[in-house]
């Protein structure tokens, strides 16, 4: 269980501030759900406490695991498949995953595949979906703000 003031990453969304606990009906049914502060885009989300594990709700990476997430980032060997759709489907089951080391391998690879070859309409989506969850959760790890964090890694990737 978590508490207000903890800060969580939301797979698939991003990373979080745990602004409240509320207890809301929706649907003619009443429980309680966190009230995440967004620190991209702004925006609030509510998760239902009893599905946390289920979704995979965790706590926010420290210190030397944001080191680790810019040493893959620094990473030049870049091997993936050229067919489109099978990798477009192990890059989403990486985002899906919520682990921030595999949301920084696809932003690495998309964004050295860009550079490259460029990329399709829905990997340009992609991409811009695995950068925004990659950012939200090093603001809140390295108390930074967002143009910083863009700013390391396009850096590490020669953007």
């Amino acid at each position: 269980m978590f508490s207000v003031g903890d800060k969580v990453v939301y797979p698939m969304h991003g990373a979080g501030v745990i602004e409240s606990i509320e207890e809301r009906e929706i649907l003619g049914q009443r429980q309680n759900y966190y009230v995440l502060r967004m620190p991209v885009g702004d925006m609030k989300v509510m998760i239902p406490t009893q599905n946390v594990d289920d979704i995979g709700i965790r706590e926010v990476i420290k210190g030397n695991d944001v080191d680790k997430v810019y040493e893959i980032l620094q990473d030049h060997d870049v091997n993936v498949t050229n067919n489109w759709n099978k990798r477009y489907r192990e890059n989403m089951s990486k985002i899906r995953s919520g682990n921030i080391y595999e949301v920084a391998d696809v932003v690495r690879i998309l964004m050295k595949r860009d550079k490259e070859k460029g990329l399709s309409t829905g990997e340009k989506k992609m991409l811009n979906s695995a950068k925004q969850i990659l950012i939200s959760e090093l603001i809140l790890a390295e108390d930074s703000e967002q143009v910083d964090v863009e700013s390391m890694i396009n850096g590490y990737l020669g953007d």
